[in-house]
């Protein structure tokens, strides 16, 4: 999720969350249709957790987090006082603790494929593959590539941003991406454009 977090009420604070949980709820409500549990990898402040567990109450949400940021969504869920979102759990997709995990029926992730590291990026995939049942659906948003060319010219930029930060980080492309599918039995089904020059990719377990 977007690194610059500011202090609401007290509260971590995303903008990006903010402006971007409508139009992803949006396709979620037509996505996960089914009452279940949803895992969602890299919660961070947690704005998305309760705005779409208070909106899809026949959902069950369940935060996960790097441990290092795993009670960052605390704040947020402690005041929703929703019932339908778990507690937080600390979640390194590089261990294979996977298996550690409740029972779940589908994921979400938002903007963490270009924080990661690729092979953060791979053992995710992988990590879901193992716990997702078969036809359950993982939806990934960000911004992504396509055969190596960028959507828009900012991001270009954002790509360039984030390499300047750290090495192992940037914008995935989609090419790679669904070879990654193909290993681990993720099946790209969905392509959808979003605000922001942002898309969410609907993954489907064969």
């Amino acid at each position: 999720m977007d690194s610059g977090q500011n202090m609401q009420k007290n509260k971590p604070f995303s903008q990006a969350c903010e402006n971007n949980k409508a139009p992803i709820l949006e396709r979620l409500t037509e996505l996960f249709i089914e009452p279940g549990t949803i895992l969602e990898i890299g919660s961070g402040t947690g704005q998305h957790a309760v705005h779409f567990a208070s909106h899809l109450p026949h959902l069950v949400w369940q935060p996960t987090d790097h441990p290092q940021n795993a009670q960052l969504c605390r704040a947020w869920i402690d005041d929703s006082d929703l019932g339908n979102i778990n507690s937080p759990i600390a979640l390194n997709v590089l261990d294979g603790n996977w298996s550690g995990l409740p029972a779940i029926d589908g994921a979400f992730s938002a903007n963490t494929a270009h924080i990661m590291a690729w092979e953060e990026v791979q053992a995710m995939f992988r990590g879901l593959a193992e716990v997702l049942p078969k036809g359950a659906i993982f939806c990934l948003y960000g911004p992504f590539s396509y055969g190596g060319r960028h959507t828009s010219e900012s991001n270009v930029r954002f790509d360039l941003s984030l390499r300047t930060q750290a090495a192992h980080m940037g914008i995935r492309d989609i090419e790679d991406l669904e070879a990654l599918g193909s290993e681990t039995g993720l099946a790209l089904e969905e392509d959808f454009g979003m605000p922001a020059n942002n898309r969410l990719l609907v993954w489907r377990k064969s």
